[in-house]
């Protein structure tokens, strides 16, 4: 065990209970920031055991084994309950309350305790058979696989657990925020954060308009859009082009000699409209065929000389390696007692004041049990006073303003990563001021994902560059608790709104940046977006397999940075609670790109090889891959803890879905199960399979989740109606819903985003400009005000 700092979570005590991958997972960021972790498996152990990934999803924690069907193993649970702060399990409530561990009946005898449920879907059901946790089912109930860009019309599967390690961020999120609202009340709670909950807050830039159905896009498993997608080099080799803003593509059009396709009269003037399906096709067809003139290496050359976003399609093996992922500390090592030397993504977040550590290796069955059998019970302790060294700032307290609902944000944010963060706090209650240049942030370009990505802020428009914009900006600081930013480095320096400069004005502020590559190495100063990412780790090649790589169209890179944001946000709150101090945090893409890979990057001799995939992927076994049916699609996955292979093949001879006496090699039972299911609706496909304990579920748009009982009282999508009515028109729109679940401090409005400038004069107001003063800022150009955001008519 190596001796560190401590973290933020120093004596919070976390009894984590869960299986599989995304509890445990959410138990590890809680240890990794200092809470002492006790994991406790039944005899058997966590299945997920088997998995490379659980040397990572369980380090720096302690390992008992608790039998919950024992007396004695029911008592010592208990016992441990009562001293815990934070609890985590991953069964449905049905499951929990039969075995005596209903969570409203465990926050009652342990008033301070904070309850954190991770179930596979959602709290009181898992719509597959068998309830186990399954990335796969929940993408195919969603809508993501069938989204996913491809070849041919049909879902893709992934090869990562993408949903689940996004889930688990979230869900350490919420039970830190549920923590910050504790040191106020004294009073504990039940958070849940399902696999729905983890999917549906990494899908939020999937806004739509009622009535929408999915079209097959073109462009193939490299992106839609012309300017923003895989191209291969005379060489072979793959780069990702990220040419996302019109800043960037007109110095791309020019540098690769192509700036007559911007004048193109298919376009009608608007160089935008190239990503449009009538225009991308042929404008893709025109960059291919310019990028096989010059080796990959070549053109990198050039998009670098010209400042354009770009990034390798190299392979994931060798990114925990890289230069820079070294630099900036996400290749960790470590002795395992039962694996050996083991290599590991490291820490993404990066706390000034109170820095996360790894400890320890996860721990062998039961390593621990000679241990204290319990921590001292807090059941009815009092409440503890707050410790902050100041009152925190915000102004929400009304009930049902949220868990954090004191904690004001100013989001310097653009595109998703780092304004996305400002819209988690929202969620959590946070008073978040979305602060924009008077040009808008750039995402507003692309109407249909900006609410998504912009949910539950107010927002003012400020030109940071003049001395009373950078003014304004400050007083706004000395009245706020958190800044975020996703500046290139050097940019705050420049506008002088770096750490020091806030904190000469706020000794209390909390600054979170978000960069590309990270603090460090020599490509800290290079741009990146979320594709660039997912190129240069691996995971694009990964994906494609022996075909052309793969875009993933949800940006899974920007949204887990974004909840590491969040994470970081409430943990430097809470610190400060406990008598802490403002500090200063960063994280990167690229220390995501490898916590987005964790299960699949961890190495050791031996391990297994991790998944790749292929051509429009349906999955990597027969058993456990998508069959096409009589009216659409399904996922099945007949293999899970418990039905082994054989058991799966009888159980599909028993439903005669395979002839009694076939061939159990793969191909065979491939080729059986695709012939009697695409002869059989979806719906009683599942059926069939669900009679037999077999998993599976239909394959589902997104367009499809408003209206579908699957998630009726879920809150998976909320329908904003405008009230306001420009000229134009304005379309209403559904966003995703309710991100978690909170028993006793849960919001109760639905979130809007902000139009540009929407909120500067009631902003201004409350530092203290006056009318007169507000107008003088409006005539100088100094700040803007404007109408609330309408989705503008599909034409």
């Amino acid at each position: 065990m190596v001796d560190a700092p401590s973290g933020p979570l120093d004596g919070i005590r976390v009894l984590d209970a869960s299986v599989g991958v995304a509890g445990p997972m959410a138990a590890m960021y809680l240890a990794d920031f200092g809470a002492d972790v006790v994991k406790v498996e039944s005899p058997g152990g966590d299945p997920a055991r088997r998995e490379p990934g659980f040397a990572m999803w369980n380090r720096n924690k302690r390992g008992i084994v608790i039998d919950r069907e024992d007396p004695a193993g029911r008592e010592r649970l208990a016992g441990l309950i009562a001293g815990a702060d934070i609890c985590l399990f991953s069964e449905t409530l049905e499951v929990l309350r039969a075995q005596g561990l209903d969570p409203e009946m465990l926050t009652a005898s342990n008033g301070r305790l904070i309850f954190l449920h991770m179930p596979p879907f959602l709290a009181n059901h898992t719509p597959w058979a068998g309830g186990a946790e399954s990335s796969a089912l929940i993408g195919a109930a969603t809508g993501v696989a069938m989204g996913q860009s491809s070849f041919e019309v049909g879902p893709v599967d992934s090869i990562y657990p993408h949903v689940l390690y996004s889930q688990a961020i979230w869900g350490a999120t919420t039970a830190v925020a549920a923590l910050i609202e504790r040191e106020r009340s004294g009073a504990g709670q039940t958070v849940t954060v399902g696999g729905l909950h983890g999917m549906l807050q990494a899908m939020t830039g999937s806004t739509h308009i009622p009535g929408a159905v999915l079209e097959h896009r073109p462009g193939g498993p490299g992106g839609t859009v012309p300017f923003y997608r895989t191209y291969q080099g005379s060489d072979g080799d793959w780069l990702f082009l990220a040419s996302l803003t019109p800043a960037f593509f007109f110095r791309v059009f020019e540098a690769l000699e192509l700036t007559h396709v911007l004048a193109d009269e298919r376009l009608n003037g608007e160089p935008l409209s190239m990503a449009l399906p009538e225009n991308a096709p042929w404008v893709i067809e025109i960059l291919r065929e310019t990028f096989k003139q010059r080796a990959r290496d070549a053109w990198r050359t050039t998009l670098t000389e010209i400042g354009c976003p770009s990034g390798p399609v190299d392979d994931r093996d060798d990114w925990l390696d890289h230069p820079q992922v070294r630099a900036i500390g996400m290749r960790a090592e470590l002795e395992d007692p039962e694996r050996g030397h083991i290599v590991m993504p490291g820490l993404p977040l990066q706390m000034g004041a109170t820095p996360a550590s790894i400890r320890m290796p996860a721990p062998r069955l039961g390593q621990h049990n000679a241990d204290p059998s319990a921590w001292p019970a807090q059941a009815g302790a009092p409440a503890s006073p707050p410790r902050s060294a100041g009152p925190l700032t915000g102004v929400g307290t009304v009930t049902g303003a949220g868990t954090v609902r004191s904690i004001r944000v100013l989001d310097l944010g653009a595109i998703i990563a780092g304004t996305y963060s400002g819209s988690l706090l929202a969620e959590l209650g946070a008073d978040v001021i979305k602060v924009e240049p008077l040009s808008g942030d750039n995402l507003r370009q692309f109407a249909p994902t900006f609410p998504g990505f912009n949910k539950g802020k107010r927002g003012i428009a400020i030109d940071l560059r003049t001395e009373a914009g950078h003014a304004v900006f400050l007083d706004l600081v000395r009245d706020a608790d958190i800044v975020i930013d996703n500046y290139r480095q050097g940019v705050l320096e420049r506008l002088k709104i770096d750490y020091a400069s806030l904190r000469a004005v706020n000794p209390d502020i909390v600054s979170i940046s978000l960069t590309g590559f990270g603090e460090g190495g020599t490509m800290d100063g290079d741009p990146g977006f979320d594709p660039v990412l997912q190129a240069h780790s691996g995971m694009m090649r990964a994906q494609g397999g022996d075909s052309e790589p793969v875009f993933f169209t949800l940006p899974v890179n920007d949204v887990s940075s974004a909840v590491t944001l969040a994470l970081g946000a409430v943990l430097a709150i809470f610190h400060r609670q406990r008598g802490g101090a403002g500090q200063r945090i960063w994280t990167s893409l690229a220390g995501q790109s490898c916590m987005m890979q964790s299960g699949e990057l961890v190495r050791f001799q031996g391990r297994v090889p991790a998944h790749r995939g292929g051509r429009d992927f349906r999955g990597p076994t027969a058993l456990d891959r998508y069959y096409e049916t009589a009216d659409g699609w399904l996922r099945l996955q007949a293999l899970r803890p418990g039905i082994d292979r054989a058991a799966a093949i009888a159980a599909l001879r028993a439903a005669a879905l395979l002839p009694p006496n076939s061939a159990d090699d793969d191909a065979a039972l491939e080729s059986a199960l695709t012939a009697a299911l695409a002869a059989m609706n979806a719906d009683d496909a599942v059926a069939t399979l669900a009679a037999h304990d077999l998993a599976a579920i239909r394959a589902r748009t997104i367009y499809e989740l408003p209206n579908d009982p699957l998630f009726e009282g879920a809150e998976a999508m909320h329908l904003i109606v405008p009230d306001f009515h420009p000229p134009g028109g304005a379309e209403p729109f559904y966003t995703m819903g309710r991100y978690a679940r909170f028993s006793r401090t849960e919001r109760a409005d639905v979130l809007t985003a902000p139009g540009l400038g929407e909120h500067t004069l009631e902003v201004l107001a409350e530092i203290g400009r006056d009318d007169a003063a507000s107008a003088d800022l409006l005539a100088s150009g100094v700040v803007a005000a404007g109408d609330p955001f309408v989705m503008p008519p599909v034409v």
